[in-house]
């Protein structure tokens, strides 16, 4: 069993890559205490070749959640009515 420090961690050829989108290295990384996954992508441009970089947190789904459009609509205090959002204008 390897140990990992703290703010450090380790990437390994991945051989088990069935894809072009799966990562040619993959290992975990702490940082803060927290444990990640740790995926890189060998890239090629222009400045020469370089790596794409992923971190999911170890305790999350396999899954990548939906991207959404920000947080959820907040629900409204129980109670309210919204049929009538302000009291109608009175002119005397």
């Amino acid at each position: 069993m390897s140990q990992t420090f703290d703010n450090s961690g380790a990437l390994f050829k991945n051989d088990r890559k069935e894809r072009d989108n799966h990562p040619d290295y993959t290992g975990k990384i702490t940082v803060a205490g927290v444990d990640y996954w740790l995926s890189a992508w060998i890239k090629e441009g222009q400045r020469g070749k370089w790596m794409s970089l992923s971190v999911r947190p170890k305790d999350a789904p396999a899954e990548q959640p939906q991207r959404g459009g920000g947080p959820a609509p907040r629900q409204a205090p129980a109670g309210l009515d919204d049929d009538i959002p302000f009291a109608p204008e009175t002119r005397g």
